[in-house]
Order: structure tokens, then sequence, then C-alpha cells
């Protein structure tokens, strides 16, 4: 019989735990679970969530231990996972990422150009502190890291913790290769791809069902019409619920895939190659921020309080998060050997034949209960490769700017970024950044 692992769900506070807790405990059979804790270094924003979810693992699955902490040593002893989706400064600083760029007419964006730089600045040590409280007290466990921006979270860890166990993996690859397969009316689970790029900024190059049959062709007379958009289900039973900003963002991935037809692109690359007009259709006064806090952020903290005075998690609202069934998948490859696909963020080290060595890529990866295998991609063609050399760059110089406390090299980040046109804008949206980050980046000299 399997092993029954013990979870730590480090962000205990997120308003995407409950789903998380509830996917884990759809999906035991496959992946026993013998505890799931909760970690958070805010407690007042945890305790509501963490009720709601120990209502939920006491009347679904009441064999589960359930905890929740904001002491270390009790959230990271004897784990076997931690699965970590913290956000340092929460959603109050990701609302200054976003504004202060677009004051000086430069789009702002979670992980994307300075509001991406300013996040990164406060990830990093967040991520590393966490990744050596597992290592602490847990030395055998694995961190599964999906917090924003991975990227650069994965480059600190690359140069700062290089021999951790410590997998960076994304959602949104698997997010859009499940629209890929609804436009072409197959399963997503079997499909078969190659993909290069860095996070949040990459192309597929081939997409093939799991019998073979090539997909590209029927995927590209979509992206040419509709972008992604003719992915959003709309069956019933199984409708995606998404914000009107996130429909925009894959209707406009048509104009993005044009740029080479060859590939079908990440959404994201909509904020490198057009962010004149990610800024022109952007409200300064009103962010995506704005659009999460007045909405998933009250639904979800309203529903928990209200499970709480219920008392019960009958008609409660909340549904196992689908879409994150990829973290359990990525926990199971490694717990059970399963040697799936996945794509991770990992050291190229010659996966990309003609691209920096030392950068961290995101490439398909087989994964076992040793780690992962990288999937060599061969080489890429002169755009991808220009774009995603002018991106590491930018990302390794936030790291050492991070490591070394050093104005200049962040100033030369933010320079250095696609999104921003010139060293001038640059130097007035990071001394405003810095003003903002007090407390949270190191002191920069």
């Amino acid at each position: 019989m399997s092993k029954k692992n013990a979870i730590v769900i480090c962000g205990g506070g997120s308003t995407y735990t409950p789903g998380i807790v509830l996917m884990l405990l759809k999906e035991r059979d496959r992946f026993p679970i013998k505890s799931i804790m909760l970690y958070d270094n805010l407690a007042e924003r945890q305790e509501p969530i963490a009720q709601a979810c120990e209502i939920l693992v006491r009347e679904r699955a009441p064999e589960v231990a359930f905890g929740y902490t904001t002491d270390p040593e009790t959230a990271f002893t004897g784990v076997d996972f931690a699965l970590a989706h913290i956000r340092v400064g929460l959603y109050a600083m990701r609302e200054k990422d976003e504004k202060i760029p677009l004051k000086y007419g430069v789009l702002g964006q979670e992980t994307c150009g300075p509001g991406g730089i300013a996040y990164g600045m406060r990830s990093i040590g967040g991520v590393l502190e966490i990744l050596d409280y597992m290592e602490k007290y847990s030395p055998d466990a694995w961190m599964l890291n999906y917090s924003n921006p991975a990227a650069i979270v994965a480059e600190a860890c690359r140069v700062l913790r290089p021999n951790s166990k410590i997998i960076n993996i994304c959602d949104m690859p698997v997010d859009l290769m499940e629209k890929m397969a609804d436009m072409c009316g197959v399963d997503v689970h079997g499909l078969q791809y190659s993909y290069y790029g860095l996070n949040h900024f990459g192309w597929w190059s081939k997409v093939y069902d799991k019998d073979g049959n090539d997909l590209m062709p029927e995927i590209k007379r979509h992206m040419a019409k509709n972008g992604f958009a003719d992915g959003i289900v709309h069956e019933e039973g199984k409708e995606q619920h998404i914000d009107e900003s996130w429909v925009h963002t894959y209707e406009k991935a048509r104009d993005v895939w044009a740029v080479d037809p060859e590939t079908i692109p990440n959404t994201y690359l909509k904020y490198y190659l057009f962010p004149d007009y990610v800024v022109e259709t952007s409200n300064p006064e009103y962010t995506r921020t704005n659009e999460v806090m007045d909405g998933r952020e009250k639904q979800v903290f309203s529903a928990a309080r209200e499970m709480i005075a219920k008392g019960t998690a009958e008609d409660c609202g909340f549904e196992a998060d689908e879409h994150a069934t990829y973290i359990v998948d990525l926990a199971c490859a490694l717990a059970e050997n399963t040697m799936e696909r996945f794509l991770l963020i990992v050291p190229n080290e010659g996966c990309i034949e003609n691209f920096d060595p030392t950068a961290m890529v995101e490439v398909p990866c087989i994964v076992g209960r040793n780690g992962y295998e990288k999937i060599c991609q061969g080489k890429i063609p002169q755009f991808q490769k220009g774009m995603m050399e002018e991106q590491v760059a930018v990302e390794k110089l936030v790291v050492e700017a991070w490591i070394e406390g050093s104005y200049q090299k962040l100033w030369q980040a933010i320079t250095l970024s696609k999104t921003v046109p010139s060293a001038k804008v640059a130097k007035l949206i990071l001394d405003d950044l810095i003003e903002a980050n007090k407390g949270y980046w190191p002191e920069l000299h």
C-alpha cells in the first residue's frame, strides 16, 4: 500500500487554500495523505481560512489529521511535502506594484515588468525562509513552489540554495494546455508537447494527442480567429468563471500568436510584445488587484466566516480546485515514481542548446521518485532566443541586486525590461518602488 503523506501548505491564509485542501481530499485515493497542516506568518489572516478548512476536513475526511500554526517547527516537522504559495506584502503591495509603474506610462502587472521585479524582491526572502525551515525540520521533504514571480524565485534558489529539494512549477501552462485540448476536443491528460522559454515567457513548438496526432494545425486555426478564447469551456457544469481582464488576455493571444505563427505563445507574452496596448487599456485607478480584492478575496473570506458561524461545510460554496490537480500530479510523481511529464522551471544546462546554460528555463521534464529529468529542446529560433536573453538578464540582475543590496543593478534590471522605455523612466519607477517597499526589500546602496 502507498505511504500516507504529511503535507504543509505554506500560505495558509491564501484564498486558494480551501480549494487546494479540497483537491487534496478528493485525490487521496491516488495520493494518500495522513495530515494537512497550514502555515502562515499572519495569524489573523490564516485563522478564518484555517477554521473553515478544519470543518471541511472533519466532515469529509475525518481520518486525515488537520492543524494550523504560525510556528515553523510545528509546521515543518515530519512533513513529506511543503506546498508553497505565499504572497509577501499581500494585495496591498501588489496594488502598489501595479499602480506605481502606470504613473509613468509603464504597464503594471503582478509578475511582469517593474511590478514583477518589485514582487520578486519581496518574495526571494520569503521563499528562502520556508525552504530553510523545511530542510531544518524535514530534510527529506520536497518543496513544490508555485509562489510568484516564479522565474525570479527560481533563479534565487539556483544561486543561493543549489542543492535544495525544491521544484518550481507554474499553473499558467497547465491552464493553456487545457484550453488547447478543449479546442481540439481531446483529453488534456496524455498530451505530448515541446515547449521552451522562461516562466510566463514561453512557446509551444509541438503539441500531439496521446495517440501521436499533430494538434498544432487545429490549435493555430483557433489562435488566428480568437486566441485562446475558444478554449474557454461553456458546457453545463464545466463553466470557467473568469474575470473580464482574463477574457481580454485570452483574446489578445491572437495578436501575440501572429508575431510568430509557427509556435503557440504563453499569454503573458502580451506584456512584452504589446506593452503600449496594455497601458492604453489599463485603468490606473482600478487594476487587476482591485478586481481580485473586490471579487475572490471578499467571496472566499465571507464564505469561510459563514461556514464557521454555521459550524458545517454543507452548502459552503467551496469547491475542489480542479485546475490545481497539477500539484497533486507532481507530488504523486515524486512519491509514486509515475514518470509523468511536467513543465518545470529548471537550470538549462544544455537542454536548450543555444541558450545560457545557467538560465532557469521552463521546459518539459519527466518526474519520478528521484526528481526530474529534462527533455532536450534542441536549438531555438533567433526571435525567441533574443527575447529570452534580454529577460533572463533582467531576472539575474534582480537576484544579484537582492544579494548585494545594489541600487545600480536593480536600476539596470528595470531599464533592461522590454516593458520600460528608458533608463530615466526606470529610475523614477525604482525610486518610488523603494519608498513603497520599505521593510520588505533589502536596503539598497
